[in-house]
């Protein structure tokens, strides 16, 4: 077993674990401990506690000694001379006109070495201040570059809810923070407001982000449409804390739902004939018409509504297309693509009738006329001449030498 205290070593600054051998702290109390970078004072967060061998972290430092009051009084010291340093180096900076902001200076406990922490836009070529500062100091000079963030968290500062930083109060890591996270709790999304004074985004942004996640699902988006009661409806606005839900319908006045009522009565938009109505329960005012039957009559069967309707497409009149409905033009388009069908086929017969009439019709006679008896016809020619035209060509001839007379 091993006993872990968790001990920080400025306020709101990282926790880290030591290994607390025998002693026993309380917090809040001061004590000496080994680091990296040599021996430093630590205030107790956690107490020593008991884990197991297996769950220890790797490269555990120990706990040296509880903090004496000589230890308390050399640490109030480098305070002071932090102050001047920091001063000193300020006025080396602008001597060599280095385009850097010193943030802060701090001592080692046993007075080793010196960090000074600054932020730049870019890479700073400091070697000759470095110099300049080991010379009057006598001692170990490290210049460390830091971002905003961590600057905020140096200096400290009120926010602009006008309670003191998180980042130096309380915040022991800086965690990620997007514009979703802004606009999923509905701010305004005005750079001066949803900014901290390190210039980025406040942190306390990320805190609700995750409640806000939570309390806005089964809400729907505002603009959308519905069917609620009836009519026709848009959703207006969303009130996620309270979960409730603003409704502007066709009649123009608005009605405030839970989202519990919402959830239960909701019907979806109207998209067609009687489909709002079949699924929900709920007749659209502008479907209203043709669910109505006159006074009088008793509505007919679904199949007897069809087979009347489609007998009376041919003489149903046509229809502005800038009315409402929209349904009046089906029947054209049926009647529209009927043509277009018997089109072609009438197109295809014809051709197939072509077709067989060139078929029956015997093959025009354009062969020559029939020479006469015992002339050749053209392009036949004599076997002796045949050899003859082929001797010529290849530089050959059939008269005999003279060597033969």
């Amino acid at each position: 077993m091993i006993r872990l205290v968790t001990v920080k070593f400025r306020d709101a600054g990282r926790q880290y674990d030591f290994n607390a051998q025998n002693y026993r702290f309380g917090r809040g109390d001061k004590i000496i401990v080994e680091t990296d970078r040599g021996r430093a004072l630590a205030t107790v967060v956690v107490p020593p506690r008991e884990i197991a061998d297996e769950e220890a972290p790797e490269n555990l430092k120990a706990v040296l000694r509880p903090a004496t009051a000589d230890d308390l009084t050399m640490a109030s010291g480098n305070t002071a001379r932090e102050e001047e340093a920091q001063r000193y180096t300020h006025k080396r900076i602008q001597e060599r006109s280095l385009n850097m902001k010193l943030v802060r200076a701090e001592y080692l406990f046993d007075g080793s070495k010196i960090i000074f922490y600054f932020t730049a836009d870019g890479r700073i070529d400091f070697r000759e201040l470095v110099k300049d500062l080991a010379h009057h100091f006598h001692t170990r000079i490290e210049m460390r570059q830091i971002g905003v963030r961590d600057e905020a968290k140096m200096i400290g500062g009120l926010g602009v809810c006008g309670r003191e930083l998180c980042c130096c109060s309380f915040l022991t890591e800086f965690t990620p923070v997007s514009v979703k996270m802004a606009k999923e709790q509905g701010l305004a999304l005005n750079p001066g407001k949803i900014s901290g004074q390190c210039g980025r985004l406040l942190c306390c942004l990320s805190y609700e982000y995750e409640t806000y996640c939570d309390l806005k699902k089964g809400l729907p988006k505002s603009g959308r449409k519905l069917v609620w009661d009836g009519q026709d409806a848009i959703v207006c606005d969303t009130h996620i804390l309270q979960r409730t839900i603003t409704l502007l319908l066709a009649d123009g006045t608005r009605t405030e739902v839970s989202a519990e009522q919402f959830s239960a009565g909701n019907a979806p938009p109207c998209a067609g004939k009687h489909r709002s109505g079949k699924e929900s329960g709920h007749t659209c005012s502008r479907h209203q018409k043709h669910t109505e039957s006159p006074a009088g009559t008793t509505p007919l069967p679904p199949s007897a509504e069809s087979n009347q309707t489609l007998e009376g497409d041919k003489h149903r009149p046509q229809q502005d297309p800038l009315d409402g409905d929209t349904d009046g033009d089906k029947p054209q388009r049926r009647n529209r693509s009927r043509n277009r069908r018997s089109r072609r086929s009438s197109s295809a017969e014809g051709g197939t009738k072509e077709q067989e009439t060139k078929r029956q019709q015997p093959p025009p006679n354009n062969s020559p006329p029939a020479e006469k008896a015992g002339e050749p016809l053209k392009g036949q020619t004599d076997g002796k001449k045949r050899i003859r035209r082929r001797g010529r060509r290849r530089g050959r001839s059939d008269k005999p030498d003279s060597g033969d007379k």
